[in-house]
């Protein structure tokens, strides 16, 4: 993770990029701005990208405070599985963070609960991010997001396990992924050849995986078209991967991160990773021999899942709004922004974060595919509802007829 990645004209195609969520209320939409010793509240609602993520944000906030000794940031963390819950209470109850990280903001941006992104942040640091990252946290032409990170996907493979099982070079098409998935699941010992995670952590990515890399679509700022014809053949895959003893056992309820964990301890023969999948296995089992190759698609075509994350402002009390653009234009000033991202493992959306990291190359087969990469329609109003029914109920394609299950995602997204 810490090894570095050249961010000169990969980054600026990346830049096409849209990249990506009931616990304990903040109170942040009472409209009290204060809290009891006179200073200005700030509730602040993060996903766990890591174990470092807490204690990065309590770092980041740390800063800040120590500048704006007017401004307390409570902070609190969740699990990417639990997020959207989460936020979906938090609001339902008026009590929505003052800022949120997370991924779908269209239909927040559609319900009017979000401040524009110029109206929070100064000028020097809109005209800081990447220009096309920006445009993809728009709706109807204005930004009612901040990018934050952005990372692709490529394909992990533990080369000694691949080598073992027979298989003499890393898969490009379906084909060839399914015979050498299975033939490592036939090494036994719980070792699985495909880590396919289908649970509810997210489900979207593993389903836009298979179901783009097959030439179908989830639509776009327009239309959510996850029951199109197109997608069939990516779903049905699925099905013949799990089908065939290819994958781990019950991928339909496994999440993405604790099955990761398994491939990083050496149980896994393939699984498709993000960039701070490198420093996990860095910290977890640094004598892993694996490679990082393109995504496998049906005919071997290039592709690769892009993500963008964002950070968006509640209006939820108008007297915070001068607190949030100072918190913003701290947390995106180079010297706090870059060792964030660094540390997470991800890749810069501002241009300034970009230039501090131009020679930094860890992280370069991620780069090299950026240019292929696809987007989730994440301006659509509708993104939020599909992304929700995807994580409920893509796993039940395990046991379903895979055309069952996409029909039934495009009832749920209809019916939002």
């Amino acid at each position: 993770m810490k090894k570095s990645l050249r961010f000169g004209t990969a980054l600026a195609l990346a830049a096409t990029a849209s990249l990506t969520l009931a616990s304990c209320g903040f109170g942040g939409g009472d409209g009290g701005g204060d809290s009891a010793g006179g200073k200005t509240t700030l509730d602040l609602l993060v996903p766990s990208y890591s174990d470092n993520t807490q204690g990065l944000w309590e770092d980041v906030i740390t800063g800040f405070e120590a500048q704006n000794e007017d401004i307390d940031v409570k902070l609190e963390v969740q699990s990417w599985d639990n997020l959207e819950t989460v936020i979906t209470t938090k609001i339902q109850g008026g009590e929505a963070p003052d800022i949120y990280n997370g991924g779908p903001f269209a239909g927040f941006a559609a319900d009017e609960l979000l401040y524009p992104a110029e109206d929070v942040v100064s000028p020097e640091t809109f005209s800081d991010f990447q220009d096309s990252f920006l445009a993809n946290a728009e709706v109807d032409g204005t930004a009612y997001a901040l990018p934050l990170i952005a990372s692709a996907r490529a394909l992990f493979v533990n080369n000694a396990l691949l080598e073992q099982a027979g298989v003499s070079a890393a898969p490009t098409t379906w084909d060839e992924l399914l015979d050498a998935a299975t033939k490592v699941s036939k090494l036994g010992g719980g070792v699985a050849g495909y880590g396919m995670p289908l649970g509810s952590e997210e489900a979207q990515a593993e389903a836009a995986v298979w179901l783009w890399g097959g030439g179908g679509t989830f639509g776009d700022a327009e239309a959510i078209t996850v029951d199109d014809p197109a997608n069939l053949p990516g779903a049905e895959q699925i099905k013949k991967m799990i089908d065939a003893g290819a994958t781990q056992a019950d991928p339909g309820s496994t999440d993405r991160t604790p099955l990761m964990e398994i491939f990083v301890q050496g149980k896994i023969g393939m699984q498709v990773g993000l960039p701070p999948t490198v420093g996990q296995i860095e910290d977890g089992n640094p004598d892993l021999d694996y490679s990082i190759v393109p995504i496998p698609t049906k005919d071997g075509s290039p592709f690769t899942l892009g993500v963008m994350d964002q950070l968006m402002a509640f209006q939820n009390d108008g007297d915070k709004q001068e607190a949030i653009t100072k918190f913003f234009d701290y947390y995106y000033s180079a010297d706090v922004y870059v060792p964030w991202v660094q540390a997470e493992g991800f890749l810069p959306v501002t241009k300034s974060g970009a230039e501090q990291l131009q020679d930094d190359e860890a992280l370069a087969p991620f780069l090299a595919v950026l240019p292929d990469a696809q987007f989730y329609p994440s301006s659509n109003p509708k993104w939020q509802a599909t992304d929700g029914a995807f994580k409920s109920l893509f796993g039940q394609i395990q046991s379903k007829p895979a055309q069952d299950v996409l029909t039934e995602i495009q009832k749920q997204v209809d019916a939002s």
